[in-house]
């Protein structure tokens, strides 16, 4: 008995680790992994019911079967089912828009999705997921006029456009120079719905093709108006400036060790390192500070003084002047100058026109120690090569307080400020914002003929 008492022991011992085993196996095998499919559909859950839809399914173990349906109240239509030959861990579907008579009446659907992967869980039968996601049919456009704008624009200058932009699912607005090339933001202005904004035909930009009001909403609407402008050329400028060894020692190498940029061995490579290279990079540290912190709070009115130049100064280099540099007797180079320089007593004081508020006080490169102010709806001034700063980063600065003092830092020759005008955080004509005349029609005239149009709806 006692023998045949052991064997039943043996037996069941043996066949407890079997099933622990068997069990183990099943619980972390792949083979039996657990996991439902994944689904993720990639639009928004808006649809205009004329762009595609699509979905991106994944398992670990791999798809083997999937089925797509819509649901409009008691309407239902399958659009995609398969089941695949060879499971597939990662899917993407692309749905074409179902008939449109299943869904016009409906304001929303559901998509729902069924899918099975190839696990052997669930005895042999996979695991299962159904998702569903509630979608909005929008099929309007946006509301996207233009109430007044500028009569013309000049290369290198600035022009302002009012708009009416509406939709109750409005994804985002805003102007577009030559097909975004350049984008520009919309401050609200008056009254809901409506909003203003300058626009630059930077120096850079050969050709002028369009300047457009784009409206999206969420289900991918978009309305395009075209803003009217007349557009006139600009009077370049062109400037041989001879560069010494000299200069590229002791001003162009400083200006790479400063902005923690390597150095090069060769004389011409420094110099292109900081004309070129360096001054790419601050362009666009002015043109993201300037966009980063403009004041985007609505405005009701826009008060603005022409912009006064430096003090007892002399203008030592103009806007739009087109540099090229020569080094022993070759061109080596050439660079836009965008702003103005102006030239005084060693450390003058610089005064601002216009109040507004600091939102750059910092090194930047080629323009050495840099004032950046803002004066809302897009407009800035940047004030380059100071020696000294007076007010500091978020400081609100009045109109005729003195700001900095002029200076060398940077890459300059002698004691001066670069004043520049920007737009959006693109240098634009400063020659315009000094002019009362240009304001008043250009400018104000033009917010004053928006807001009667307005007010009359």
């Amino acid at each position: 008995m006692r023998r045949k008492s052991n064997v039943l022991q043996i037996v069941f011992l043996v066949v407890f680790v079997g099933l622990c085993t068997l069990g183990g196996y099943v619980y972390f095998s792949p083979q039996f992994e657990k996991n439902a499919p994944q689904v993720v559909l990639k639009n928004k859950e808006y649809w205009n019911l004329k762009d595609e839809l699509k979905l991106d399914l994944s398992d670990q173990s791999g798809i083997k079967y999937y089925k797509v349906v819509f649901k409009a109240g008691d309407n239902e239509k399958v659009l995609k089912t398969e089941v695949l030959p060879v499971p597939v861990k990662d899917l993407s579907l692309t749905l074409a828009p179902p008939a449109l008579d299943l869904f016009f009446k409906a304001s929303d659907v559901q998509l729902v999705v069924t899918a099975v992967d190839s696990s052997q869980w669930n005895f042999f039968a996979g695991n299962e997921a159904e998702i569903i996601f509630n979608i909005k049919i929008d099929t309007k456009k946006p509301i996207a006029n233009v109430v007044a704008n500028s009569l013309a624009i000049n290369k290198g200058g600035s022009a302002l456009a009012v708009v009416h932009v509406e939709d109750e699912n409005l994804e985002s607005a805003y102007i577009s120079f030559n097909n975004d090339e350049e984008i520009f933001a919309l401050t609200p202005f008056y009254k809901p719905n409506h909003y203003v904004s300058l626009i630059a035909w930077g120096v850079n930009i050969q050709s002028f093709e369009q300047v457009s009001l784009i409206a999206t909403d969420k289900a991918g609407n978009v309305t395009k108006t075209k803003i009217p402008l007349y557009i006139r050329p600009l009077a370049e400028k062109v400037d041989q400036i001879n560069i010494n060894e000299q200069f590229i020692q002791n001003v162009s190498a400083s200006v790479l060790e400063q902005s923690a940029m390597q150095v090069p061995n060769n004389l011409v490579d420094i110099f292109i390192a900081s004309n070129r290279i360096l001054r790419e990079q601050n362009v666009k540290t002015i043109k993201d500070d300037s966009r980063k912190y403009m004041d985007r709070s609505m405005i009701s009115s826009f008060e603005i003084k022409p912009f006064q130049r430096l003090e007892n100064s002399r203008t030592a280099a103009g806007f739009a002047e087109r540099r090229h540099y020569h080094f022993n007797n070759e061109k080596i180079d050439e660079a836009w100058h965008l702003g103005v320089d102006w030239a005084s007593v060693k450390q003058a004081p610089i005064k601002t026109t216009n109040k507004g508020r600091v939102i750059a006080n910092k090194y930047i490169g080629i323009y050495g120690n840099t004032l950046i102010l803002d004066h809302k709806m897009g407009l800035a001034t940047l004030y380059g090569h100071t020696s000294s700063t007076r007010v500091n980063l978020g400081d609100e600065v009045a109109a005729g307080e003195t700001i900095a003092n002029t200076g060398t830092s940077g890459a300059v020759l002698g004691d001066h400020v670069h004043f520049g005008v920007l737009v959006q955080g693109i240098e634009v004509n400063p020659l315009e914002w000094m002019d009362h005349n240009w304001i008043k029609t250009r400018i104000t005239d033009i917010l004053a003929e928006a807001k009667k149009v307005i007010d009359t709806k």
